[in-house]
């Protein structure tokens, strides 16, 4: 791992590391988290977190603009990985995002009557389409999905 790090710190001086149990990208502390590199796919993964920090990605306003931000990670990852002579699998990147849609889909789905609706980005709320519940999600994708639903104002 230090060698891959190591070069990505040349390339990159700007960029800021600590070992960690997760691969992730803190926009607060501008800094990249990595777990020990065994599998490719862990190479992939901290890419993909180098990825957003050369992007500058901070706060999301939506399920979809984080979605967004998602894909513009693995273009970079992808970019960064040619320099390395490293291919990321392309199926693998789907499976990645496969978890972002699959949980927005959840996030979407009514607590009423489930049918799949949309968020309203301008108060990140939810407004089903078919009963006109309105409500909110916890923003967390690593623990148990909840539902607020929130009275209507007519």
């Amino acid at each position: 791992m230090t060698n891959l790090i190591s070069k990505i710190h040349n390339l990159y001086p700007t960029l800021d590391f600590e070992k960690s149990n997760l691969f992730y990208y803190s926009s607060s502390k501008n800094k990249i988290y990595y777990s020990d590199i065994l599998t490719t796919k862990d190479k992939w993964s901290f890419l993909h977190e180098v990825g957003h920090a050369l992007l500058n990605h901070k706060q999301y306003n939506s399920d979809f603009s984080l979605l967004k931000m998602e894909i513009e990670a693995w273009e970079k990852a992808k970019k960064i990985a040619k320099k390395f002579k490293i291919n990321i699998a392309e199926n693998h990147i789907q499976d990645c995002l496969d978890s972002y849609r699959d949980w927005i889909y959840k996030r979407s789905l009514c607590p009423v009557c489930k049918t799949s609706s949309f968020q309203d980005n301008l108060n990140n709320c939810y407004l089903c389409i078919n009963c006109n519940t309105k409500w909110i999600t916890n923003k967390s994708k690593l623990c148990r999905l909840y539902r607020k639903k929130l009275e209507l104002k007519n």
